[in-house]
């Protein structure tokens, strides 16, 4: 079990750049809220607008995984140009012919995450990483 947190810690990180603010997948919203590294304009949007739909227990990987266009955290992630880091399982074959199995990561806009259904994301393999906000996204949010 000691494993599964080192883990965890692995994909629970916070980090920016000129453009945009990274998270890691794993933290939960109540996580983030209590994290100093998170902007307050973002802990706002966070406690305003997400934890409507979501409980503050939920991490950012099983809530984006399940996320509809529908919802209204949809809605709010949409004006924060929200694009999400994805892990896909991808079989590469040497040149012996043996199958070593890696993982692909891939940028996903939030309207190609949502649009694709929960049994295609299962039959993928499909696993969230990251979750990356841009700056202009979140400058010009109005909260």
């Amino acid at each position: 079990m000691e494993g599964h947190g080192v883990q965890d810690r692995d994909f629970k990180y916070i980090l920016q750049d000129a453009g945009a603010i990274y998270l890691g997948a794993r933290y939960s919203y109540g996580e983030l809220l209590e994290e100093d590294m998170v902007a307050f304009k973002l802990k706002t949007i966070i406690s305003h607008y997400i934890l409507k739909d979501v409980d503050s227990a939920s991490t950012l990987e099983s809530h984006f995984y399940y996320m509809t266009q529908e919802s209204f955290s949809y809605q709010t992630f949409r004006e924060l140009k929200v694009k999400i880091k994805v892990s896909l399982p991808e079989e590469k074959r040497s040149l012996t012919g043996k199958v070593k199995h890696i993982y692909k990561d891939k940028i996903y806009t939030l309207k190609e995450l949502a649009e694709i259904n929960l049994a295609r994301k299962k039959q993928l393999g499909l696993i969230i990483r990251e979750i990356v906000i841009s700056k202009l996204g979140l400058m010009s949010f109005t909260v």
